[in-house]
């Protein structure tokens, strides 16, 4: 059982939204990324999505983007984007799904019986004259939402954990701690997961190892459509000299 991971679907197979006007590489984006999907996805692994699934405003609009990702192989382990505007409560979301999905929202997910799937959405840093006060309540929201669903692993037992964020966890400096990343450090993170990024912002991910977590960046049209398997050897290696940047 193999685990996978993108995130920015953007889907939106109602017509609503095409996201070729984002650029050529998104131009009918879901038949490459069912293509590629089904490629290197078996029916036993689960692949984590990193939120901004569907651009569908309500939930019952996002039924047919759902039924697209339901159909594809595997369990999918589905985390909250900043354009998932139809997710609801928990409950709701919970009950609109296909059964091969399944959400997180200050809770986890257990892979192979002893990984914590676990995460939040995420925000952009508070900081300087762009800051609303807005802006702080939702980060403050989204640390809490964070601790909440790694202590929630722990005391069902789980000391292994993967964290996927929508946001990038980082400061644009990648200097000092963000409150992500003091939390993550806290409670032994091996591998964080985060999307968001696009286009020519792709220049400002990073991907490689710091303070002892790999970081991967997810975000679908980085991954040219196609899910990443994630390297879960690296849940018991602390190497922290591989620190890149890039595109290289």
């Amino acid at each position: 059982m193999a685990l996978f991971a993108i995130s920015d679907l953007h889907l939106s197979l109602s017509g609503e939204k095409p996201m070729d006007i984002f650029g050529d590489s998104w131009e009918d984006h879901h038949l490459k990324l069912k293509h590629n999907w089904e490629g290197v996805v078996g029916d036993d692994d689960t692949v984590i999505l990193g939120g901004d699934l569907s651009w569908a405003m309500k939930l019952e609009e996002a039924a047919a983007d759902f039924q697209f990702v339901h159909a594809l192989p595997g369990k999918k382990v589905i985390f909250k984007g900043n354009h998932d505007y139809w997710w609801q409560s928990l409950s709701k979301v919970k009950e609109a799904l296909p059964a091969s999905m399944i959400p997180v929202q200050n809770n986890y997910v257990s892979f192979n019986e002893d990984i914590a799937l676990c995460g939040t959405r995420g925000w952009s840093f508070p900081a300087g004259q762009g800051c609303s006060e807005q802006d702080e309540k939702i980060y403050r929201r989204e640390l809490i939402r964070l601790e909440l669903s790694l202590e929630t692993a722990r005391k069902d037992g789980f000391s292994t954990f993967i964290v996927t964020l929508h946001y990038p966890p980082f400061a644009p400096s990648l200097v000092g701690d963000t409150g992500f990343t003091e939390i993550m450090r806290r409670f032994g993170v091996k591998i964080c997961l985060y999307g968001h990024l696009h286009g020519k912002d792709h220049s400002r991910a990073f991907t490689g190892m710091k303070d002892g977590i790999h970081y991967y960046f997810i975000s679908s049209d980085y991954l040219k459509f196609s899910p990443l398997l994630l390297d879960l050897e690296s849940l018991g290696n602390n190497d922290v000299t591989n620190q890149k940047f890039f595109p290289d």
